[in-house]
């Protein structure tokens, strides 16, 4: 088997690839993430996955590379990693009784070959429709600023949550793992 690459910086990630026992390694990718004019969210979510796993086959040409990306959008409306909590006050006050799709975009990149397979998995997230008390509560106890849409489901954010809908679950984390295993599969690595 090729060395396995992920190419992120998010340990939540890392944490999920793990449940698949597989030896891997880590490289952060450093690359713009802003989208692109005009870009609509699932195809920024797939391009940066691209961009991810292309730059770190820079460093590493014979390995097989995963890159992901996630954008969250509400009505067609982007949302990023709010960064600061004033800015997550903002994104969690719109999100309020509404639902969220988060676009999880994969990629498993044989640097060797050249080979690419690349997907979206889109997981539909309703909030519950939070008073501006819970949404600080919420916001001091978990800070969830490196996180699209201002939530951890795998935290505590799962006590914002009202209701979730898609085909895996770890979509919502990051790194969709049933579809991954299938990529994997497809270049002669088998997790079982």
């Amino acid at each position: 088997m090729p060395p396995l690459i992920l190419a992120s910086s998010s340990p939540y990630r890392r944490e999920l690839l793990a449940r698949l026992q597989l030896p891997f390694s880590v490289q952060s990718p450093n690359i713009d993430e802003s989208p692109q004019l005009g870009e609509a969210p699932e195809h920024t979510a797939l391009r940066l996955a691209q961009a991810k796993a292309r730059k770190v086959a820079e460093t590493f040409p014979n390995a097989l590379i995963i890159g992901c990306d996630q954008v969250a959008t509400l009505d067609g409306l982007q949302l990023g990693k709010p960064l600061t909590h004033d800015n997550a006050v903002r994104q969690l006050t719109l999100m309020r009784g509404r639902s969220v799709v988060f676009h999880s975009a994969l990629c498993v990149y044989n640097a060797l070959t050249q080979e690419m397979q690349a997907d979206v998995v889109p997981y539909t997230v309703k909030f519950r429709d939070l008073s501006d008390r819970q949404i600080e509560s919420y916001l001091q106890k978990e800070q969830p600023y490196q996180c699209a849409g201002s939530a951890k489901s795998e935290g505590l954010g799962i006590a914002i949550i009202a209701a979730m809908q898609g085909d895996d679950p770890n979509a919502l984390i990051g790194l969709p793992l049933i579809r991954l295993i299938d990529m994997l599969a497809s270049q002669g690595v088998d997790v079982i």
